[in-house]
């Protein structure tokens, strides 16, 4: 055979360095950047992935979990909310013993028609004519639905209006402190308090026979602070000109306020019994009547006379 030439042998030596070696498992490749780190075997990432959770593995369940999953948990949590109904439901039959929650929602069946017209009825009592409560079915009717029903949120609202009213005169005479505004709304309530107590004793002794209860006279009684709130206003006003004033209109009137209702739910249950009209029971209950009537100016005075100066 030919021996070969000098270009074949040239042309050999090129094709051997083109050739490309073969690829080995593990071994990148040479033209790539950075090693694919996605697959199982690339320096250990991502070895074991749960699937459906976006590559994180999953992760262990928690002690709340597991405790959850026990069928012996979920039986305890199934007593535990059967006791919680039973005590709700007991407390719900029991509570109109302590708490009269069905009768207060009546006394706050108000709106803002009623409050315009009761404090009208306040301070102007001497223009209104027809003192009677109204009754359907032998029960009172709402508030809202008649000026002359008592009710409580007049009182409420007049309480804690009268408290921060003092607050704000205490203020102003540099006088304010939280230990004296608490001990003003305490005494109030204390007055209140005594108040209540001492009628119901009255008319235990006198032998009333009347359906004014409890709330009643709280509600007739928290009806002074509106007054209160009055002279104290204008006496920051316009000095204890503008108190003495005020005040003075406004215990007259409450003056007859109490004198025309409380008459009806006292005097007219003596009549309704029989008892004669100059007897001396019914001189005795038109003397509570009076006295209690009286008491109001008094107390108007005593708890805001030191307010203003």
């Amino acid at each position: 055979s030919n021996p070969p030439t000098l270009a074949s042998r040239v042309a050999g030596t090129i094709a051997s360095k083109r050739r490309i070696p073969v690829s080995q498992p593990g071994m990148a490749d040479p033209h790539q950047l950075f090693d694919d780190t996605s697959s199982a075997q690339s320096r250990g990432y991502g070895a074991q992935r749960a699937p459906g959770g976006l590559g994180y593995p999953a992760a262990s369940p928690t002690p709340q979990a597991a405790f959850l999953a026990d069928p012996v948990s979920n039986m305890a949590m199934a007593y535990g909310s059967s006791l919680a109904a039973q005590g709700k439901e007991l407390v719900d039959k029991n509570i109109d013993r302590f708490i009269p929650i069905t009768k207060l929602k009546y006394y706050f069946a108000v709106d803002t028609m009623y409050v315009g017209r009761k404090l009208g009825l306040l301070f102007f009592p001497y223009l209104h004519q027809d003192w009677e409560v109204q009754y359907q079915q032998d029960t009172p009717v709402a508030p809202r639905f008649d000026v002359n029903a008592p009710d409580l949120y007049i009182p409420a609202m007049a309480f804690i209006t009268y408290v921060l009213v003092a607050g704000l005169a205490l203020g102003t005479q540099d006088r304010f402190s939280p230990d004296l505004l608490g001990l003003q709304a305490s005494s109030a309530l204390a007055w209140l308090t005594l108040e209540v107590l001492a009628i119901l004793l009255s008319l235990y002794l006198v032998t009333v026979n009347t359906d004014l209860t409890t709330i009643d006279l709280v509600a007739f009684l928290g009806y002074k602070y509106v007054g209160m709130i009055g002279g104290v206003l204008m006496g920051l006003l316009f000095g204890k000109i503008g108190y003495y004033l005020v005040l003075g209109w406004c215990c007259v009137a409450i003056f007859v306020f109490m004198i025309r209702t409380l008459r009806l739910k006292i005097l007219a249950d003596a009549a309704a019994e029989g008892v004669p009209v100059r007897g001396a029971r019914n001189q005795l209950r038109m003397y509570l009547t009076m006295a209690v009537a009286a008491a109001q100016p008094m107390l108007m005075y005593w708890l805001t006379f030191h307010l203003v100066r």
